[in-house]
């Protein structure tokens, strides 16, 4: 591939990475579809590991089954593409433990900024949901990285 090809190549890549960030923030802190609205609540946390999820698990019939997709499946599938992309946007980024742990960190300040602006809750079952889906993300990335690889020796 020429240079020239490959930098508006990267540019492509950095553009849509800008946009999935800002998709992410406005459904995480400003659609209103989700109950994301800022209000003079209490602050809402759960520090307790797993409790939410299986909140959502034994009361999945009377929450419905849309709510425990939101919540559980949701949160994983909402970090699949920082998983992925972080590799293909920096070569620093091609090691799983790192992807790993910048996806709990992207999904900290999420949890905080929710605490502190009083939108949705912090909660530590989304962080170590949005983790794996960062995490999932990258082992996608690294298949897909195999693929290609060998389908180009072909």
């Amino acid at each position: 591939m020429k240079k020239k090809e490959a930098n508006k190549l990267e540019k492509f890549g950095i553009l849509l990475f800008i946009i999935y960030i800002i998709l992410l923030f406005y459904f995480l802190f400003f659609a209103e579809s989700m109950g994301r609205t800022i209000s003079d609540r209490e602050y809402c946390y759960n520090l307790v590991l797993f409790k939410e999820i299986k909140r959502f698990i034994v009361y999945r019939k009377e929450l419905g089954i849309m709510a425990v997709f939101t919540n559980i499946i949701g949160n994983i599938i909402c970090f699949i593409p920082f998983g992925c992309m972080l590799p293909i946007l920096s070569t620093r980024c091609r090691k799983f433990a790192l992807v790993t742990l910048i996806s709990f960190e992207l999904s900290l300040v999420i949890e905080v900024m929710q605490l502190l602006l009083k939108v949705g809750s912090f909660d530590v079952d989304d962080m170590v949901l949005n983790t794996c889906g960062g995490m999932l993300g990258f082992v996608f990335y690294h298949i897909a990285d195999r693929l290609i690889r060998k389908w180009l020796k072909k």
